[in-house]
Order: C-alpha cells, then structure tokens, then sequence
C-alpha cells in the first residue's frame, strides 16, 4: 500500500463519485454534438460553405482521435492528475476561442486542438477507474460513465438547439466553457492521484510503440477493442442519420422527435441498471456475451422490419435496444482488455479509445455520405456493427 495512490479494494463507488466521473466523461460528448443544430447558422455568420463548417467536426474528432494515443502514456508515467486537470484547462480555452472566433479558419484549428485536449478525459477517465477498482467493480463503474456519454450525445444536439435559436451559436461554446470551470473545480477538490510512483515507467517513445504493438498482437485485445468499437460505431449510425429518418422518411414532427430519443435514454437507464446490479454475481464476459446477443437480435430485427415494411415503431423499438445495450458492451469490453494490462491502464485506454472512436467516425460518416431516401442506410449499418460487434468477440476474444 502507498500513500501516493488510492488502495483499490478500499475505494467505494459513491453517487458523488459517479457524478463527478461522469461530468468530466461527458465533455467531448457535449462538445461534438452539442453545436450540431447549429451549423447552418454558423456558415452564415461566418460566410462560410457547409462543407467548411462540417471540416470543424472533422478537426475535433481528428484531434481527439490523435490526443487519446498521447495522453494515454503520459499519463501512465506522469500520473492522472497532471494529465487530467491540464486537458481540461487547455479545453476551457478552446471553447472560449471557439466563441470568440471570426472566421471559419480560426474555428476549424482551435477546435482540433479542442479535441486533441478533450481526449486527455477520455483517456484518464478509464485508466483512473482502472486504477481504483478490480475488474467486475470497474465494469460496474465504467457502465454508469458510459451511460453518461451516452446519453450526452442524445440530449447535446436538443440542448444546442434551443441555445442557437435563443442566444446564438456561440452560447454553445460559452455554456461548454462553462462546464469545463465546473469540471476543473471538481477534479481539483475531488479526483486524487491514483497511481503509485513506483507504478510509472519512465517515458519512451520506442516503448510506447512496443506497448501499442503488444496489444494489438493480442487477438484477444484485438477483439475486446473492436467488438466494443462497432458497437459504438452502430450508435454513430443512429446519431448521423437518425432524425432525417424519424422526421423526413417516417414524418414524425419535430417536436416529438425528442420523445422518441428519450425512448433510447431509457431503455439505456434500464440497461446500464442491469449491468449494475448483475455483473459481480457473473462477470464482466458474461455480461459481454448478453450485450452483444441482444445488440445483434437488435440489429436482426431492424432489417426484418425494413423488409416486412413494419413502419416507424419497426425501427424505434430494436433501436432503443441496439443503443440500450451500448454501456453494457462498452464497459464490459474494456474491462476485459485492461484486466490483461493493469500496468498499461492508460496506453490500453487510449489505444482503445482511438480505434474505437475512429471506427465510429468511419462508419457514421459512410453513413452521412449515402443520401436518405428510406431507412435502409441507417438499418443496414446498424446490423452491420452488430454482426462484425459479434464476429470480433467471437472469433477472437471469447475466452
């Protein structure tokens, strides 16, 4: 035991404690939705094309991707905190840069270089659960701030458009700095250091990459990662394309759209409750396998209904389990992969986190590329991710 970093099995998961992890998870959520509605708005008070402005989307989640493979292993030899209250900081500039800026060029490098900070919480945040609790208590933890980024990204894009219409675009990024001081103040008075001096190898760039390529010649780590990563990516499907389907192919008013993605948050409460309540009696793979069977049933189910022409309630329903079970994969995955590396919490964090979050980012803007005339492009990705979620668990991770 050491007085440099809290004791694991000593460590209990409070609801203050939740709160706080999942406040600071859900930054870059906040971040990359919330100014979505926006958008037309700001190509024209900043005269510039959509494209440009769908570029500064691109620049957030190319620096984030980027940032998670760096901060990761710095924060493995420097510790969380440094790397935690330094992230978030440099994000709180970021978001009053982005408010203040005048020209579409300005935006597009100071949110890259927001992103690129955001990942630093991304990163940390697993890789300090990791350090304060065993495997199925991680799992457990992990499931309830995965529900808070999950859930971020369903709510952001309402949030900011009521911000647009009410105060502008550039309120968006004032109440996000505005967020980021809160966080700050509550990692300052609440979040300890949680690893041990004698637990932090020096820094090296030839070992970072040796660490990188010891995990990916892991077929089991492999399969954790992307089992998790294309499970994700099905909730990105949902969130690029699913309210031109709910709204312009199926007619549901704009007004009511918002009940139908409570729908998702709910079944996403329920969901993440079981995991809760369950995953210590059978194990976080246990809970893993039951995640990816009900996700791929779900994934099933929307091409039936797309075939058989079931209608609207055809695809809410399998959707609201597709992205209830979200939390449940997410968070029993990881804790798999970095139940095998305790010594690399932070580099297998942030190396799963890219893959995951580019994998998202491929599929979701494969998605944005095809136009929507129907639900297929949205379904028919969504299956895709459950069936190749299923695939990587089964044909390379399941023990």
């Amino acid at each position: 035991m050491t007085t440099n970093a809290i004791n694991p099995p000593a460590q209990q998961l409070t609801f203050l404690l939740i709160l706080v992890l999942g406040a600071i998870a859900a930054l870059t959520p906040l971040a990359i939705d919330m100014y979505l509605p926006a958008m037309p708005e700001i190509a024209r008070d900043l005269m510039a094309t959509p494209g440009q402005v769908q570029r500064t989307l691109a620049a957030y989640t190319a620096g984030f991707a980027i940032g998670q493979l760096i901060h990761g292993p710095i924060s493995d030899s420097y510790g969380r905190r440094p790397v935690l209250i330094g992230g978030v900081a440099l994000f709180f500039v970021g978001a009053i840069v982005s408010a203040l800026a005048n020209d579409i060029e300005t935006l597009t490098y100071v949110r890259a270089a927001q992103g690129f900070c955001g990942a630093a919480a991304a990163v940390v945040i697993q890789a300090l659960v990791r350090d304060m609790f065993d495997r199925e208590e991680f799992a457990r933890t992990m499931s309830f701030i995965t529900l808070v980024m999950t859930v971020a990204p369903l709510a952001a894009p309402m949030m900011g458009g009521y911000l647009a219409v009410w105060f502008g675009w550039r309120s968006i990024f004032w109440l996000l700095a505005g967020f980021a001081v809160l966080v700050f103040i509550l990692i300052i008075a609440l979040i300890p250091e949680t690893l041990a001096m004698e637990k932090r190898p020096p820094l090296r760039i030839g070992s970072t990459l040796r660490n990188y390529l010891k995990i990916l010649r892991s077929r089991s780590a492999v399969g954790y990662i992307f089992a998790s990563g294309f499970s994700f990516a099905g909730m990105f499907s949902f969130l690029t394309a699913g309210s031109f389907v709910y709204i312009d192919y199926y007619g549901v008013s704009t007004e009511n759209f918002g009940y139908l993605f409570g729908l998702n948050v709910v079944c996403l409460i329920v969901m993440t409750s079981i995991n809760g309540k369950f995953v210590r009696r059978v194990g976080s793979e246990n809970m893993l396998k039951i995640g990816l069977l009900i996700q791929l049933c779900a994934g099933i189910a929307l091409m039936v209904a797309q075939f058989l022409d079931l209608g609207l309630w055809g695809t809410v329903i399998p959707v609201m389990f597709f992205i209830g079970t979200i939390s449940i994969v997410g968070s029993n995955a990881m804790a798999c992969v970095l139940s095998a590396y305790p010594e690399l919490a932070g580099t297998t964090s942030s190396l799963a986190g890219t893959m995951r979050f580019g994998t998202g980012t491929l599929v979701g803007g494969i998605v944005a590329a095809i136009p929507v005339h129907s639900a297929w492009p949205m379904t028919g990705a969504m299956t895709g991710c459950a069936i190749l979620s299923a695939l990587f668990y089964w044909g390379l991770a399941k023990k």
